[in-house]
Parts: C-alpha cells; sequence; structure tokens
C-alpha cells in the first residue's frame, strides 16, 4: 500500500557520496529526530527534473529551511555516482542527494513508476513529502507534470 499521511517511513538504506566516496545513510539517520523535506525525481539529468524541479529546490533550500525544515533532500533511482555529478551540475551542495540505486526505498514507499516504455525500467514516481520525527506530514505526487511536488508548491504549504 502507498505510504500516506501519518504513515512512518518504512526502514530502510540509501546512499549518499561522502568524503571518502560512497557511504550508506539509513531513513533512522535522516529523518529521525528532524523536519525533513524529501523530493523525488524519476531520472537524474532527465529534462524536467534538471530543467525544473531540481532547481527549484537549489533557488529556494534556504526559504524552505526558515520554515523550520533541518534538511533537504532529493532522491532518486540513480546511482551514487550519477546522483552526486548531478547534484555538483545543479549546485545542489545545500541539498542531501540520495542515491536510492536498486529502487528498494521507492518500492517501500510504493511510489514505483513504471518507465520501461521510455527504457529506463523501474524508478520513482514524480513526489514530494514532509517527514516530521519519521512520521509522513505532507505527501504529494505528481502524476504528469511538475505542480504539487514543486518546491513552490512545498514552501506554500510548510
Amino acid at each position: 500500500m502507498t505510504i500516506k499521511v501519518g504513515d512512518k517511513v518504512p526502514e530502510g538504506m540509501m546512499t549518499v557520496m561522502g568524503a571518502e566516496g560512497p557511504a550508506g545513510i539509513s531513513t533512522a539517520d535522516i529523518f529521525d529526530g528532524k523536519k525533513v523535506v524529501l523530493f523525488a525525481v524519476p531520472g537524474a539529468f532527465t529534462p524536467t527534473c534538471s530543467m525544473a524541479h531540481l532547481p527549484g529546490f537549489v533557488v529556494h533550500v534556504d526559504a524552505i529551511k526558515a520554515k523550520g525544515v533541518d534538511t533537504v533532500a532529493c532522491m532518486s533511482v540513480n546511482d551514487v555516482f550519477v546522483m552526486d555529478a548531478w547534484g555538483k551540475a545543479a549546485n545542489a551542495e545545500h541539498l542531501v542527494m540520495l542515491a536510492d540505486g536498486n529502487g528498494d526505498f521507492t518500492k517501500a514507499l510504493d511510489l514505483v513508476l513504471d518507465a520501461s516504455v521510455y527504457g529506463m525500467g523501474a524508478r520513482s514516481k514524480r513526489f514530494a513529502m514532509v517527514v516530521d520525527d519519521g512520521v509522513v506530514s505532507l505527501l504529494n505526487i505528481d502524476e504528469a507534470a511538475l505542480e504539487a511536488t514543486s518546491a513552490e508548491a512545498i514552501l506554500a504549504a510548510l
């Protein structure tokens, strides 16, 4: 069943690029005791994700954090090297770039997008959520466009 407001974020692991290279990070490390905005994209370096979704959060990260958010994180079903390169290319140094390489966390959320028709396999749906101490307090999913999951929409909801 798809995660919903009021649900606890499932336990899982993702990967970030650390100073020493790829490093695992647990959902507990990401969400416990924090207010987190997590937004997910179908793919790093893809058109809408690169030209609109990620840039909106890069521009508005300080305003979002000013609303009491501890962490703003971007997640994609891509490997950690791609997520790191994408973050650098987009000047996203104030965001946490999370790689869900095998899509395990995305599957646990039941937010999988079948992008096989585009040759991309299983990816994440475009979504944004606010998580307070591990519990989802806002969940927006965009099925076709970038409206409910934009940085501007999340900032307005905070």
